[in-house]
């Protein structure tokens, strides 16, 4: 019980400091946690949540972590992706340009499927994107539609992988999140012909 204690003390805490620091500060945290994996997305996600209120918190997290995500693709595509074609030009890596190959040819609704799921680790999809020759656009509009459904996750229903995984109420709301975002993919890919 005392750890309970000191857990909901800690939480109210960091509540407090981002309350005090206005949204400037859920901002900067959530786009750091798309260049530095280590940090938890989810929560960042939950402070932000708490501190502004579920919409205003859900608006911060969202926005923030496409630009995050933007901005990690960019670093990527700008400061490493030369030095990893030459490295797999060089090495007969046939595996890695096997990988590279399918992450060029993602179709659009898969990579917002993948991008949607709550536990998928973003930092991954930006870095493999960035490393890829997939098109910014196309990236950026995955990210867009595919974040609303991890924040609205992340936001609302909040709970662990085991927790999601037991109750059933948590699993239908992520497959219908999914589902949503597939068929806001599918509308979105032939509007603007990703493939």
């Amino acid at each position: 019980m005392e750890i309970v204690n000191v857990i909901n003390d800690v939480i109210n805490y960091f509540i407090d400091i981002i309350t005090k620091l206005g949204p400037v500060s859920g901002i900067i945290l959530i786009i750091l946690e798309s260049i530095i994996p280590v940090l938890p997305l989810s929560v960042f996600i939950a402070l932000n949540g708490a501190s502004f209120g579920y919409l205003f918190g859900f608006i911060i997290s969202w926005a923030s972590t496409c630009v995050g995500c933007a901005l990690s693709f960019i670093l990527v595509r700008k400061f490493f992706k030369k030095s990893f074609d030459k490295y797999i030009s060089k090495k007969d890596t046939k595996r890695v340009k096997r990988i590279k190959k399918r992450i060029d040819k993602i179709k659009f609704s898969s990579l917002v499927l993948i991008i949607a799921l709550p536990f998928t680790p973003a930092f991954a999809v930006n870095i493999a994107a960035g490393l890829s020759n997939m098109d910014f656009r196309k990236f950026m509009a995955a990210i867009i539609i595919g974040k609303l459904s991890i924040v609205y996750f992340w936001t609302y229903v909040g709970k662990s992988l085991i927790e999601s995984m037991m109750d059933l109420k948590t699993v239908i709301t992520v497959c219908l999140l999914l589902l949503i975002a597939y068929i806001i993919s599918k509308f979105v890919s032939k509007k603007m012909k990703f493939d």
